[in-house]
């Protein structure tokens, strides 16, 4: 099971959102000293569609959500404590159905 953690120390916040889809979806971006960037956002009830320019990683914290990366006749379910990866140069859907769905995204390589 992967390490997702609770908190994140020592580290800078940016204060201005980043809101998509009329605010379905709404994050953070969080810097770290090594010049590193996540983000740290929540998921309202809908279906979005996201584009990757690089690699990135999804920490599900809280919630659940239904996810088909693009090329894959599947789509699959997590919850919190579960991670995907989605590649550079591709994209997602992602769906929730009720509740809200929080998550980290480390963006790779």
């Amino acid at each position: 099971m992967p390490n997702i953690p609770s908190e994140i120390p020592n580290v800078t916040v940016l204060t201005k959102a980043n809101v998509y889809f009329d605010g379905g979806v709404i994050s953070h971006t969080i810097l770290f000293d090594d010049g590193t960037r996540k983000t740290l956002g929540l998921i309202r009830p809908g279906r979005y569609h996201f584009a990757t320019d690089k690699a990135e990683r999804m920490d599900i914290v809280a919630g659940t959500c239904r996810v088909k990366l693009d090329g894959s006749p599947d789509s699959r379910d997590y919850s919190a404590a579960n991670t995907f990866e989605v590649p550079a140069k591709s994209g997602f859907d992602i769906e929730v159905v009720s509740g809200l769905c929080e998550y980290i995204c480390s963006f790779l390589g």
